[in-house]
């Protein structure tokens, strides 16, 4: 099947992060390859750049986009394995900057076989990584309804969790949920559709989808490891889809950007020296244009640092 994805603030992610001719630089969710090729194409042979990812789909699309780009490397693994990585192939510092576009490729929420649409019939999955055992079949019939509850009002800020919890115990009794229709269904019976459109099982799929790939945790550990990384003046960019990402990336830039952030109580400060200077107050969302040709596109937010 083709991967087809359109990038997300495209021009905006790579002017962010001010490529620069002889740095290295990293797109730590190569995806398609789009942000990835524009910034070979920037920073030219001086340059190099390390693309990672785990889908083997996305891989394949990115390796045909960047094929006449000898500065760039594509490494399949997960971005939590950054660190690692630079350090067996003896980078010490990410000189340039790095750019995380978090969250599903639009190929890997369309694509009927992985699982992760509610409008599309297929076993439930939900997994960015295929070598990775936890899917959503496996919380969804396996885990406990307290568990489920909490995933799903933890990840999805639903509201109605433990109604929708409750619903899935009693009809996995029955039988085990194999699809993403079983699901979607059973999540609809439980939720009426909101007054906005949205569909009931929208918050159930994304809390699904967040825990079965822990996304949130690689996030946040990820970020902070990263930042330690970063020689002065290298840019951190970030694009989030939902606000449980934005805040948490938001908060990770204040703590670095911040001074002291020990209690008024303690009168002596034990913080690190403050290591990023965020570049914009308020992140940067897509242009009308762009909505226009990508409505997916509506619910991104761009914050972008720098590392002093």
């Amino acid at each position: 099947m083709e991967f087809v994805h359109k990038t997300v603030l495209l021009n905006e992610a790579v002017d962010a992060l001010n490529c620069r001719s002889g740095k290295i630089y990293i797109d730590a969710t190569a995806g398609g390859g789009g942000h990835s090729a524009k910034i070979a194409e920037k920073i030219g042979s001086q340059g190099h750049l390390l693309s990672f990812d785990v889908d083997d789909d996305a891989i394949k699309a990115a390796s045909e986009k960047l094929k006449n780009f000898p500065n760039a490397k594509i490494i399949k693994s997960s971005y939590t394995q950054i660190p690692a990585i630079l350090k067996e192939l003896g980078i010490n510092k990410i000189t340039g900057g790095v750019l995380f576009d978090l969250g599903a490729s639009s190929h890997q929420l369309t694509t009927q076989s992985r699982g992760f649409s509610f409008m599309k019939e297929a076993r439930l999955d939900m997994r960015f990584n295929q070598d990775e055992t936890l899917t959503a079949y496996e919380i969804v019939n396996k885990h406990t309804e307290t568990e489920i509850a909490n995933i799903i009002f933890k990840y999805g800020e639903e509201r109605l969790s433990r109604r929708i919890a409750k619903k899935i115990i009693e009809k996995r009794k029955e039988k085990p949920i194999e699809t993403t229709i079983e699901l979607a269904n059973i999540v609809k019976s439980s939720v009426p559709f909101s007054k906005a459109g949205m569909h009931p099982a929208t918050r159930t799929f994304q809390a699904l989808r967040i825990a079965v790939n822990k996304e949130l945790e690689s996030i946040e550990t990820t970020l902070q490891q990263i930042i330690h990384l970063l020689d002065n003046d290298a840019r951190i960019v970030v694009i989030s889809f939902h606000s449980l990402e934005d805040r948490l990336v938001k908060n990770i830039f204040k703590q670095f950007s911040t001074d002291c952030l020990c209690p008024t109580e303690q009168l002596i400060c034990s913080c690190e020296p403050k290591q990023l200077k965020i570049l914009a107050k308020k992140p940067l969302i897509p242009s009308p244009e762009e909505l226009k040709d990508n409505p997916s596109a509506r619910s991104a937010k761009m914050r972008v640092a720098e590392k002093i």
